[in-house]
C-alpha cells in the first residue's frame, strides 16, 4: 500500500506539492510562533532564576515593571535563619541612541558578579555596564544616554540570556533615580535544605506590602508569562485551522479528479475501507515530510533571529522536544483530517456513477 501512496502522490504532482507547501507554511508558522514564544518565557526565567531561590514584589501587581519594593527590607530578611544571600533589581526600560527601547537593570553590588565581563570594570555611580550586542551598535561607546542623564560605559559583558546582552546594568542607586523606585523585585537565596515554604511565610510576615513567591512558583503563575502562551496558542490554532481548510479544499479537488480511479476499484471489490485508507496513507507521508521539513526551515530561521543585529537578542527561539513532538502530532492529525472528509465521501458513492464522471 505505501508504494501505491508513493505511486498515486507522483501521478498528482501539482495536488501533491500545493498540500505539501500548505502544510510548510501552517507547521513552520506554528513552530515559530510557539518557539519564539518559549524562548521570550525562558530567557526571563533564567534571569531570575540565576540569583534567587524566592522573589518578592508589591503586592497586587500586574507586573514587575510597575513593582516597587522597600530595599530596606533587605535589612530584615538577612537576619532571618537559612537565608544566604539577598539582593535587589529595578527592571524597566528606555530608548538608547536610535534604539527605540532597551532593557535597564539596576542591580545591589553583588549582584555584578553574575555577568562576564568582555572588557572593562563594573560599574560605579554614574556608569553603566552595557551588553554585547548594544554596544556594537553604539556610535558613542565612551557614555550612553538613559533618560535624562548621560553615564559612562564602564565596560562590555556577553551573557547567553538575549534580554540582558541587549541590555544595560547599572548600580541599583542610579536605576532608582530614573525610575522613582526603591526596588522592582527582592531576590533570596536559601541556605542548602532549607524549607522553601517555610522561609516564605517568615517573609511575608515581615510586611503586608509584598508578594512573596519561590521563583519557580513566580514563573508559573507570572501574568505576563500566561498572555504570552495563550496569545502563542490562539495563533497556533488559527494558523493550524487556515492549514486544515486549504488542505481539505485541495484534497477535494485531487480526489474529484480521481473518481474513475475510486470508481474502479469500487466496481473490483476493493473495500471502502481500503481506499479510505490509502487516501489516508498518501497524507500522512506528505504530513510527515512536511514537518521533517519545517522544522529545519523553523530551526534556520530561529538561528537568523537570533543572531540578527536588528533584534539585539530580544527575540530568542526555542524549540523544545515536548513542542517538537505536539507539533509532528499536529502535521499528521492536518494531513489525516483534511483528507479523511473527502476520502470517505468518494468512497461512499456508487462506482457506476463515479465512472460515469458525475461529480462527488
Amino acid at each position: 500500500m505505501f508504494i501505491l501512496a508513493i505511486k498515486a502522490l507522483k501521478a498528482n504532482k501539482l495536488k501533491t506539492i500545493l498540500i505539501f507547501i500548505s502544510l510548510i507554511f501552517s507547521i513552520t508558522s506554528i513552530f515559530l510562533i510557539s518557539s519564539i514564544s518559549n524562548g521570550v518565557i525562558s530567557m526571563y526565567s533564567n534571569m531570575l532564576k540565576s540569583d534567587g531561590d524566592i522573589i518578592i514584589t508589591q503586592a497586587k501587581i500586574s507586573d514587575t515593571f510597575f513593582s516597587n519594593v522597600d530595599v530596606k527590607l533587605l535589612e530584615k530578611i538577612d537576619k532571618l535563619e537559612n537565608v544566604k544571600k539577598t539582593s535587589a533589581i529595578i527592571v524597566g526600560a528606555s530608548p538608547v541612541e536610535k534604539l527605540p527601547i532597551v532593557a535597564v537593570y539596576g542591580m545591589s553590588d553583588n549582584r555584578f558578579e553574575n555577568y562576564k565581563l568582555i572588557k572593562g570594570t563594573y560599574p560605579k555611580l554614574n556608569e553603566v555596564l552595557v551588553g554585547n550586542s548594544i554596544y556594537e551598535s553604539l556610535k558613542n561607546k565612551n557614555s550612553i544616554q538613559i533618560a535624562d542623564k548621560t553615564f559612562n560605559v564602564s565596560g562590555v559583558f556577553k551573557s547567553d540570556i538575549g534580554f540582558e546582552n541587549g541590555g544595560v546594568v547599572l548600580k541599583l542607586e542610579d536605576a532608582s533615580k530614573i525610575f522613582n523606585k526603591s526596588a522592582s523585585m527582592l531576590m533570596v537565596n536559601s541556605k542548602i535544605d532549607s524549607n522553601i515554604e517555610n522561609l516564605v511565610k517568615d517573609i511575608e510576615n515581615l510586611s503586608k506590602d509584598i508578594e512573596v513567591k519561590s521563583t519557580q512558583n513566580f514563573v508559573d503563575n507570572y501574568n505576563q508569562f500566561k498572555i504570552i502562551k495563550t496569545s502563542s496558542n490562539l495563533i497556533g490554532l488559527i494558523s493550524f485551522c487556515m492549514g486544515l481548510l486549504g488542505i481539505v479544499s485541495i484534497m477535494s479537488i485531487t480526489i474529484n479528479q480521481r473518481k474513475t480511479e475510486f470508481g474502479i476499484k469500487r466496481a473490483i471489490g476493493i473495500s471502502t475501507k481500503k481506499i479510505v485508507s490509502q487516501i489516508i496513507l498518501e497524507s500522512s507521508i506528505l504530513g510527515i515530510l512536511s514537518f521533517i521539513s519545517s522544522f529545519f526551515i523553523s530551526y534556520i530561521a530561529l538561528a537568523l533571529i537570533k543572531n540578527s543585529s536588528l533584534f539585539h537578542g530580544y527575540v530568542n527561539g526555542e524549540i523544545s522536544s515536548t513542542l517538537a513532538i505536539y507539533l509532528f502530532i499536529c502535521s499528521l492529525s492536518m494531513a489525516i483530517l483534511g483528507s479523511i472528509i473527502p476520502a470517505i465521501n468518494a468512497s461512499r458513492i456508487d462506482p457506476i456513477i463515479l465512472m460515469q464522471g458525475d461529480k462527488i
